[in-house]
């Protein structure tokens, strides 16, 4: 088992290697391990991240088959399925890190602001349950007085949904909060930048 602090050292490595590689200009690619990992798994930490095909896990963390179990959904956002997927790995292979991956001027946030702003009624039921599922953690900042300026409101608007997303795999388990207090599951947020390749670690307690 990969303690929950060595885990989040090598994925900041990781990213290091990566935002190196992207200013050298080399093409990245993710290594691959089939003999080594057909028998079986043992990531090291779970990444909760955003569908966006600009934010691909492996790549960003440089790191190869077997190390992550990745889940992935627009706006990284926490259903039961996401609560469900992170129980199973931190039970089925020890894993202790679970790191909650948001990424700048996302589409699912960007949605959900317009949708508060001018809401629409040709919104299928599908893409309202995502909106529905960000909309309480950028609520607030729409009700600010004076408004927030557009960028400030993207950026803090991003970020309070990763927070959000921590907070509801945090405790929305019995499973998760008991691994949590007595077991050094460790579940933080992290923003990766789009225009960089870095990735920011939020609050860690």
């Amino acid at each position: 088992m990969t303690p929950a602090s060595q885990a989040l050292e090598e994925l900041r490595a990781g990213n290091r290697r990566f935002v190196a590689r992207i200013a050298a200009g080399y093409r990245v690619q993710v290594a691959d391990r089939p003999l080594d990992t057909a028998a079986g798994q043992n990531p090291f930490a779970v990444v909760l991240g955003c569908s966006d095909s600009r934010v691909p896990v492996e790549l960003v963390f440089d790191q190869g088959l077997g190390d992550l179990f990745v889940i992935r959904v627009a706006g990284n956002i926490v259903a039961p399925s996401q609560v469900g997927s992170v129980e199973f790995a931190a039970q089925s292979f020890g894993t202790r890190l679970v790191v909650v991956l948001g990424h700048s001027n996302c589409g699912a946030v960007l949605t959900t602001l317009d949708e508060l702003e001018q809401p629409s009624e040709q919104r299928s039921p599908n893409l309202a349950a995502i909106v529905n599922r960000v909309r309480p953690a950028v609520q607030s900042l729409l009700d600010l007085d004076p408004p927030l300026e557009r960028e400030t409101l993207v950026r803090q608007a991003v970020r309070a949904n990763i927070r959000a997303s921590v907070n509801g795999l945090r405790h929305g388990s019995d499973i998760i909060e008991g691994l949590i207090a007595d077991d050094g599951l460790l579940v933080v947020g992290a923003e990766y930048c789009l225009e960089s390749g870095e990735v920011e670690f939020l609050d860690e307690a």
